[in-house]
Parts: C-alpha cells; structure tokens; sequence
C-alpha cells in the first residue's frame, strides 16, 4: 500500500481559459472562495504535501499558502507541461495531480488510484467515469510515479502535447467512480453557473 506522505499533490491551474474568455479559472469564485482554494482544501487531506502549477496571478496562487510552480516551456503548452514541472519539483515517489476547476472531486480520490497503483503495478492510476454507458478517462485525475519525469520530458522535447498519447505509453489502470458528477468541472462562466448549488 502506498502512503499518502509518499504523494505530493499538484493542482493544476496553469491553463489560458480560452473558453473562459481568458480568465484565470482557479481565481474564479465558487461559493465564495476561489476554485483552486476548494481543490486544496479537498485535495490536501489525501496527500502529504501539495503545490500549484499557474502561469499567472501567481501571488494569488501563492497566498493559499503552497509552493507555487510555472511551467518551464512557453505559451500555455498545456496539461502536461504543468505535469511535467510537477515532476521535476515533487520530492516524493509519486505525484497526484488535480485540475483547479473541478472543486466536488471525491474525497478518496488519491487513496482508490494508489490502491490501483499498487495492486495493479501500473506507472498511472487515473480516474474514469461511465458515460452513456461507456467508460470515459478523467486523465488529468491520476497518479503516477515520479519515475516517469524523463519519459515525459523527452515526448514534450519532441513537440508532443497530447495527454492520452503519452500516457499510452506507459501501464496505465483506470479506476471508474460512480458519480461522474463529482468530476464536473468549470470550462466556461455557464458551467461554472451550472456548479453553483
């Protein structure tokens, strides 16, 4: 079994929000408190220690009181660009990341995908959910080993972005929650709307 003081946690708030109208997503308020705040108080509890990936406002993401980590290539390269600098900062055998606009993820969330992790001797642990009836990957909720740092530097140095392609590469498990609604997140201001109880 793997120990939660073995997981760093990561949030993930370092995206454009294009479909947003280019506002910061994480500093977008949910019952009165910033997104990126709901991630890390749900996802703190899991982990031993957590950080932010953001690349920008980054005295904001400062203020909730965790290291706070740009990423290391240019223009909003995307998720795996903050996996990436997560790796590379993340002190503990393995990473947990959560994206910043998703503030209802299940509180077991770490503790189902590290269960996975081991049992399963996989390199990637990552949520999914049944949609319509067919499994659906939730790949930014996952955990993986640091181990995977120079594999996902070098798929990035050869001008790769996707997430699935890169984490096809590797053992991968998917761990289905039945409540694909804890997973909803905030891609525009109507969802964001639409998450407000």
């Amino acid at each position: 079994m793997i120990d939660k003081t073995d997981i760093t946690g990561l949030i993930l708030a370092g995206g454009r929000g294009s479909r947003m109208g280019g506002v910061d997503k994480g500093l977008q308020n949910y019952l009165g408190m910033p997104m990126a705040v709901h991630a890390l108080l749900r996802l703190s509890p899991q982990v031993g220690t957590c950080m932010i990936n953001a690349n920008r406002n980054l005295g904001a993401y400062e203020a909730m009181g965790v290291p706070v980590w740009p990423d290391n290539l240019p223009d909003f390269a995307g998720p795996l660009a903050g996996l990436a600098v997560g790796l590379e900062r993340c002190e503990t055998a393995y990473l947990a990341t959560v994206p910043c606009d998703c503030p209802r993820f299940p509180a077991d969330l770490v503790e189902r995908l590290a269960e996975a992790l081991a049992s399963q001797d996989a390199d990637i642990a990552m949520a999914a959910t049944r949609q319509n009836g067919a499994l659906r990957t939730q790949p930014v909720f996952c955990l993986m080993k640091t181990s995977l740092l120079s594999s996902l530097l070098a798929f990035l140095q050869g001008g790769q972005r996707k997430i699935d392609t890169w984490t096809s590469q590797h053992r991968c498990v998917e761990v289905c929650f039945d409540d694909a609604q804890a997973f909803a997140g905030a891609n525009t201001l109507a969802e964001l709307q639409q998450l407000q109880p």
